[in-house]
């Protein structure tokens, strides 16, 4: 069994700020740092540093080179990510204030090159028990998740950002990753509606889906047909949220995959997260399986 993690690399720009800039305002950063990131490239990091055999497909520029180093120094198998000539490398102008919050705005680049030429070649590789994990950074996801579950694949689909046309893919998933906002886009419902509700509600909309919703500082809830499990948060002084979510997602599908049940999983995810914030960037930021179990099982 291995695990195809098709999504985007993005080189982040982060800038510190004291507050989130508002329509209308020049606001002076006081520090710039260029890091490795993208959703993709964050969940292929976590995978690989949680233990997992992974492989990266995606698209990058001449000018995104050390992004593809950068999942090699973690353990993931690059074979599969394309080097545009036409097409400069995605990247995300991150604010990040002093406690640790963050907004990102998102240029797509080579991840909006991704073809269907270069989904079939991927996929041609891959088959059951294998599992694809999926992100809406990208290209074609569509036609991404639908050749994947005609090649048997367990599909674990992150839905970020959200948008319309990722509603009928939904019931292709075997597990749905999102947060709490996510899910309100999804249902149609407020931001601040009790997260527990909105749990029940998509698991019963895609009963043969498992739910996980990650509520930051709240912590992470999982819904499926065996039941809802709450799981809370590791209280630490955040840093740099960035990657929390990706760091979340990799390690919890690591800790399935490894057969752990999903609250088992639920901690070890949440440990991991808990490191992550502590730490700046996105993918740097990421911990490995060791320093996640040396915590978990303290």
């Amino acid at each position: 069994m291995r695990v195809l993690c098709f999504g985007s690399l993005n080189i982040d720009y982060v800038y510190q700020v004291p507050c989130f800039v508002r329509k209308g305002e020049t606001l002076a950063a006081t520090e710039l740092q260029s890091f490795s990131g993208g959703k993709g490239l964050n969940q292929s990091v976590a995978l690989a540093r949680a233990g997992i055999k992974t492989f990266h497909a995606g698209a990058i520029g001449e000018d995104g080179a050390f992004l593809a180093e950068e999942l090699r120094a973690a353990g993931v198998d690059t074979s599969f990510v394309a080097c545009l000539h036409d097409v400069r490398t995605g990247h995300a102008v991150i604010q990040k204030t002093p406690e640790g919050d963050n907004c990102i705005l998102l240029y797509g680049g080579a991840n909006r090159a991704v073809t269907h030429e270069q989904i079939d070649r991927t996929l041609a590789h891959f088959s059951a028990p294998d599992v694809l994990v999926a992100q809406n950074e990208i290209s074609e996801p569509g036609y991404l998740l639908e050749r994947a579950k005609a090649r048997g694949m367990r599909i674990a689909l992150n839905p970020s950002p959200m948008d319309e046309t990722l509603r009928p893919l939904l019931p292709l998933s075997d597990f749905l990753l999102l947060n709490e906002i996510e899910a309100s886009q999804l249902l149609g419902c407020d931001a601040h509606a009790d997260p527990g509700d909105m749990a029940e509600e998509l698991r019963k909309s895609l009963p043969a889906t498992a739910i996980v919703l990650t509520l930051g500082e709240n912590g992470s809830i999982y819904a499926a047909r065996d039941g809802m499990i709450r799981c809370p948060a590791e209280r630490v002084t955040a840093v740099d949220t960035t990657a929390a979510g990706d760091t979340y997602t990799g390690f919890f599908l690591a800790g399935i995959l490894n057969g752990f049940d999903a609250a088992r999983a639920m901690r070890f995810a949440s440990a991991a997260a808990a490191i992550a914030v502590t730490r700046p960037g996105a993918a740097p930021s990421i911990p490995t399986r060791d320093e996640v179990l040396a915590r978990v099982d303290a």
